[in-house]
């Protein structure tokens, strides 16, 4: 039996954090809006209702709709690259990073919120993403 790819361990892990934010979303959100006696509105606009939701509960999701985003490149990314025989090494190092990065901004953003640092982290994680794209081209070209 072949072993799986190490580039697959920081797939996994991301997704686990998409998981517990996931959760952390929902653990705040609902007691908020019984708190609140809200009552779900499907006519309400895209997220009006839950903009009447204390600050800090709006977080934790608005932190969970960041992970179904740009990572889903790091997702494809990391893939290609373990398809390719080429998640290891430097590789395997970038997409630890990438995951690190992207637990301090799910932290920073779900409990403090401070953008200037998420800003910077979003950098960080957009370079190392950068890194493993040029990798994965390298490889295939």
């Amino acid at each position: 039996m072949e072993t799986a790819s190490p580039i697959l361990a920081p797939v996994v892990a991301l997704v686990a954090l998409s998981m517990v934010m996931w959760l952390w979303m929902y653990v705040t959100r609902i007691p908020a809006m019984l708190k609140a006696n809200m009552k779900p509105d499907p006519y309400a606009p895209r997220g009006e209702q839950m903009n009447t939701l204390p600050a800090n509960v709006r977080w934790k999701a608005d932190n969970y709709n960041h992970l179904m985003e740009q990572p889903t490149v790091f997702y494809a990314v990391a893939f290609a690259l373990a398809l390719l025989g080429q998640g290891d090494g430097i590789n395997l190092t970038l997409a630890w990073i990438y995951v690190g990065i992207r637990v301090v901004h799910s932290l920073v953003q779900a409990l403090i919120n401070k953008i200037e640092v998420r800003f910077v982290l979003f950098v960080l994680s957009s370079l190392v993403l950068v890194g493993l794209t040029i990798n994965a081209v390298r490889a295939v070209f």
